[in-house]
């Protein structure tokens, strides 16, 4: 039996916190790690990329944003969408108003410009929550959108009101534009994501996490107990939407390549992400990506297998498919509201004390 702890002696109390305390786990953990890296890039074609694999980075990070503010602080958001949109705007305000500043500078800048709109979009928190606070969120999403719209200074005063992506390399490679390859964006929103969901991880199992998720049980007995709720909403409001802007700056640079505010980022985008965190998992950084994965893979399985092999019609699928993900979202509220993440660690538990009873 692989999947055992009999042997594994722990010998230090960070061993014994470690993300991976199973040794099958971290070794399982980095062979796929190696895979996704050294393997994967040299199989995938064009659609592959556009169709699957960006997509899954670019919401895999708006989904670890959200679970953040929503999964571990508590305080719920439907403004991911326009959060995202600062990130792209941002993004492509810095392109075309510093040529010679990197993608990776850019990609950052943008989530510290997003986190700091997050922050004054967050202040509500501090008087509100639950529906009004969603509410006031929501109210951000129409409003970000809207100011993009009318605004000529943030799309440069283009005739058609949308943005496009310079060109810019990075290490001799295009990155962004029209000659890209798909192993390199690839590579690098890869990078961006195994980074950050890092940080995330590390973040949630810091001080910071552990106010976050006292906020999030009950705000009044943390606030007796010494945790600011000032700073620690603010906080989560500031990670979560440096996160969401990352999000949104790859978004317009890698995958999409241009957007225009109302048709790229709609109120549907927000709903999307928050599904997302619903069905993998609230307060689980592994849920956050499974959840993606699951959002972004069910419209291509309906297209290719549904439509594709079986010749349904396409407006019929489409309706299966909401009712399928509406079904599914209802399903996990009321039988598992932890989600696709907690179904996995019970199988694991199963497994570690199989074949004897649970």
């Amino acid at each position: 039996m692989l999947y055992r702890e009999a042997g594994e002696f722990k010998t230090s109390y960070q061993a014994d916190l470690a993300t991976f305390p199973i040794r099958f786990d971290l070794w399982g953990f980095w062979a796929i790690m190696a895979f996704a890296a050294l393997v994967v890039p040299f199989l995938i074609n064009d659609y592959w990329e556009q169709a699957i694999f960006l997509p899954f980075f670019v919401f895999a990070l708006a989904a670890l944003g959200l679970n953040i503010l929503t999964g571990y602080c508590g305080q719920v958001s439907l403004g991911t969408g326009g959060f995202m949109a600062v990130g792209a705007y941002a993004s492509y305000k810095l392109m075309t108003s510093f040529p010679g500043l990197d993608i990776v500078s850019i990609t950052l800048i943008s989530g510290a410009i997003t986190a700091a709109v997050g922050i004054l979009f967050g202040l509500p928190s501090l008087r509100i929550k639950g529906f009004y606070l969603a509410v006031a969120t929501l109210a951000a999403q129409f409003f970000l959108i809207w100011m993009f719209n009318k605004w000529g200074w943030f799309y440069n005063y283009s005739a058609s009101g949308q943005i496009s992506a310079p060109e810019r390399t990075m290490f001799g490679l295009a990155i962004t534009g029209a000659n890209t390859e798909p192993a390199v964006t690839y590579l690098f929103c890869f990078a961006f994501l195994f980074v950050f969901a890092w940080v995330a991880r590390n973040l949630v199992r810091g001080r910071m996490g552990r106010s976050w998720m006292a906020i999030r049980d009950m705000d009044i007995a943390a606030e007796i107990i010494g945790v600011n709720p000032l700073m620690t909403k603010l906080s989560a409001f500031a990670v979560s939407s440096f996160y969401i802007g990352m999000s949104g700056a790859l978004y317009l640079m890698l995958w999409k390549g241009a957007a225009e505010g109302t048709e790229a980022f709609p109120i549907n985008v927000s709903f999307n992400v928050l599904f997302m965190i619903i069905i993998g998992g609230l307060g689980s950084i592994f849920g956050s990506l499974v959840g993606a994965a699951f959002i972004v893979l069910l419209p291509v399985v309906f297209k290719n297998v549904f439509v594709g092999a079986l010749g349904w019609p396409t407006d019929i699928a489409e309706y299966c498919q909401i009712m399928l993900l509406g079904s599914l979202i209802i399903i996990f509220l009321i039988a598992e509201p932890q989600g696709i993440a907690a179904l996995w660690r019970t199988a694991k538990e199963k497994l570690r004390l199989w074949p004897f009873p649970h």
